[in-house]
């Protein structure tokens, strides 16, 4: 059974950093990653990273944010900095192995001006 535990969102100032972590468990997963969602809008691809590295970021968050993960704990990270108003989001990690996708509970992610 895959489980997926998210923590690290939170509230903070334009300009400052968070960290989100998803600590997955039950399966071995190729890609991890993070999407958000805006209120009244698709949840949009924020990062990924496989099993190998290779990263994939949405434009808006190039050279802000930077995804990656410890395959020992199974454990992938977001680090975002340069935070702005405009990534108030609710974010939630995506896991995926050879048969499912796999989503987190979600954490808010809030960005004062």
């Amino acid at each position: 059974q895959v489980q997926l535990v998210e923590s690290g969102g939170g509230l903070v100032q334009a300009g400052g950093s968070l960290r989100l972590s998803c600590a997955a468990s039950g399966s071995t997963f190729t890609t991890m990653g993070w999407y958000r969602h805006f209120p009244g809008k698709e949840r949009e691809m924020v990062a990924s990273i496989s099993s190998v590295g290779t990263t994939n970021y949405a434009a808006s968050v190039r050279n802000r944010f930077t995804v990656s993960r410890d395959n020992a704990k199974n454990t992938v990270y977001l680090q975002m900095n340069s935070l702005k108003p405009e990534d108030t989001a609710v974010y939630y990690c995506n896991v995926r192995n050879i048969w499912a996708a796999y989503w987190g509970q979600g954490t808010q992610v809030t960005v004062s001006s």
